[in-house]
């Protein structure tokens, strides 16, 4: 099988094996495991040969006619981009199948979780290599609909019904918006191919449709990648099995947003507009993701508002139009997605073992389970910034570019500021995981006797942490030629020099991560008394939440204009709701014709199908 018929096997594999997984019986959990293992692990090794034609510059296709007569066809192309996205859906998704078999209990549906999962996994990949902008519309819209039914698996659970919808509305709107962006974005390129459409940078920023069709996508990626405003659908999500959110907010879900807004980064950025709608945006999220995370109480709360922070500091970067920002982004993705991973599964055996993630309840973890202790604490610590660990390398990069002029605008100026307050506040919440949960007094009436898992339900987390170790020691001899890779199929000719050095002497950058580091630990001991007793959110601004204005909108919406609507409308008669069905029919059909002097005699009338008739 030639390159370019795998692309397809990437998309068919993980589908073939959702529509297996969920026929087979409710008490083999054994068997969807080692189905969805095998799945995964097939996928990983066919991204993995896949990387000699790719890191060598060429872009692998596959194209089948779709809807020729609109100019549509079934592509997928991979690129360098596109290529470290896949190993990361593959090989976080093997990780995650891995410890999902230990975590799930027996009792649960596992046949409807594995091929959910699976399905979501094809879907993502669908995201990934799409060549054509409504065939990533369509597996856009499909990992909306997977995620929600992801989040809400256990629907016994009010919480993860109320996370589940929350979380459908808010990507869902903003996919539809994206799709009328992408439209847009078609109809002035002429094209909905996407070589055709990246050759087009020039084209779509000139022209006249190019701010609302920005702003329609910018809505799909935000919404996507829980950016401010949109933010407070994600922690919501947190009542699905940490399996779930491991892989959703780690390496998949909440990467798309970034992803599509890294993949049109050549033709959409650059402009006024990208800078302060996306800047603005990405540094608020960096800066109450992170403010919030300090506050919450459960542990995988935490890990919410972290994430959601992160992908600010991604966001952030793209925003600045500048090659070495972009750069530190995709660098950023990576780490972010191995630390993040690793320590999701951590809080998932912490409350599984221990049988809470309440941190008010949990401390002292350290005795009972040194080795799972040990891996959080250095996840947490890449999460902080650390030198000699992933996320110092690429937080490192994000600091020096701060400082560079790309606008000379206050949000410009602003920004080195505010990137040191947020590394501060990640600092503290680092430390506050670490030291609440493992170290202190003895853990008073816990539901279980906290110890350590099985070792295969740890080792997923032992391979991600090892990965922070050995990037963040000698990063140009492991991940330095895949980044190459991602990072020139994505900028091409604009790629510029950089290092992944870790010593770069004592510059601006450096003394920026020391007065986080320090001004983060001075923060958590002040806090810290407060923080074992708070509730979740900092004082004075939890009003801001968005949750309560989201369920205010959906009450408003929802209930009194639709039950207006409905009385104005509605009828227990049949005979009305056919009568507006067929009036609405004719006023639509009859429309194109207002105004316009239309020569009915040339019309051709069909032959007259009896059969049809009669059912008419």
């Amino acid at each position: 099988m030639n390159s370019e018929n795998l692309l397809l096997l990437l998309i068919a594999l993980p589908f073939a094996g959702s529509i297996l997984a969920a026929l087979l019986p409710a008490n083999a959990r054994n068997m969807e495991a080692w189905l969805s293992g095998i799945i995964m692990l097939s996928s990983f090794a066919i991204v993995a040969g896949l990387y000699a034609p790719v890191s060598a510059g060429n872009i692998l296709r596959y194209g089948i006619e779709w809807l020729p007569a609109s100019g549509l066809d079934f592509t997928l192309r991979m690129d360098g981009f596109a290529w470290m996205f896949s190993m990361l859906i593959t090989g976080i998704g093997f990780l995650v199948v891995l410890y999902a078999r230990y975590y799930m209990s027996p009792q649960d549906p596992v046949p409807r979780f594995f091929s959910f999962l699976l399905a979501f996994a094809g879907a993502m990949q669908g995201v990934v290599i799409s060549g054509n902008l409504i065939l990533l519309a369509i597996f856009w819209e499909l990992t909306s609909i997977l995620s929600f039914l992801l989040i809400g698996y256990w629907h016994h659970n009010a919480a993860a019904r109320e996370g589940a919808r929350m979380s459908l509305i808010i990507t869902g709107a903003g996919g539809l918006c994206l799709l009328v962006g992408l439209i847009l974005t078609g109809y002035i390129v002429g094209s909905y191919d996407l070589d055709r459409v990246l050759a087009a940078g020039d084209t779509i920023r000139e022209h006249e449709l190019y701010v609302p069709m920005l702003v329609l996508i910018l809505l799909g990626a935000l919404t996507k990648s829980a950016q401010f405003p949109f933010h407070f659908w994600l922690p919501n999500a947190m009542s699905a099995p940490t399996p779930v959110s491991a892989y959703l907010h780690s390496a998949t879900m909440v990467k798309a947003g970034v992803f599509l807004l890294t993949r049109l980064w050549p033709v959409l950025s650059g402009t006024d507009e990208w800078f302060f709608i996306l800047g603005l945006a990405g540094m608020s999220t960096l800066l109450l993701g992170a403010c919030f995370a300090i506050f919450q109480q459960d542990l995988k709360g935490l890990l919410a508002y972290s994430t959601i922070s992160h992908l600010g500091l991604i966001t952030t970067l793209l925003s600045l139009g500048s090659p070495l920002a972009a750069v530190a982004a995709i660098f950023h993705m990576m780490n972010h997605a191995t630390f993040k991973a690793s320590l999701f599964m951590a809080a998932g055996i912490i409350d599984h073992e221990a049988g809470t993630r309440d941190m008010r309840k949990l401390s002292g973890l350290f005795s009972y389970m040194p080795v799972t202790a040990t891996l959080a604490m250095v996840a947490s610590a890449a999460m902080a910034g650390v030198p000699l660990l992933n996320g110092f390398l690429s937080k490192e990069m994000f600091f020096a570019e701060t400082l560079e002029q790309h606008s000379g605008s206050v949000l410009d100026g602003a920004l080195p500021y505010v990137a040191t307050i947020a590394g501060a506040f990640a600092v503290t919440y680092s430390v506050r995981f670490i030291h609440t949960v493992f170290f202190g007094p003895e853990p008073q009436a816990l539901p279980r006797t906290p110890h350590e898992p099985p070792h295969w339900m740890r080792l997923p987390i032992e391979f991600l942490v090892l990965a922070c170790l050995i990037v963040g020691m000698i990063p140009g001899m492991t991940i330095g030629p895949y980044l190459h890779t991602a990072v020139t199929s994505v900028l091409g000719e604009r790629t510029p020099q950089y290092s992944l050095a870790i010593w770069h002497g004592v510059n601006t950058p450096l003394i920026m991560s020391t007065i986080a580091l320090i001004s983060g630990v001075l923060l958590y001991l002040i806090l810290g008394n407060y923080l074992a007793r708070c509730e979740d959110g900092p004082p004075g601004i939890r009003h801001l939440k968005g949750q309560h204005i989201f369920d205010k909108m959906l009450v408003t919406l929802s209930w009194r204009w639709a039950r207006r609507l409905e009385e104005f409308f509605g009828t227990h008669r049949l005979q009305p709701q056919l009568f507006l069905i067929v009036l609405v029919a004719l006023i639509a059909g009859s429309w194109p014709f207002l105004g316009k002097q239309t020569d009915f005699s040339q019309l051709s009338l069909t032959g007259t199908d009896p059969v049809f008739a009669i059912l008419w």
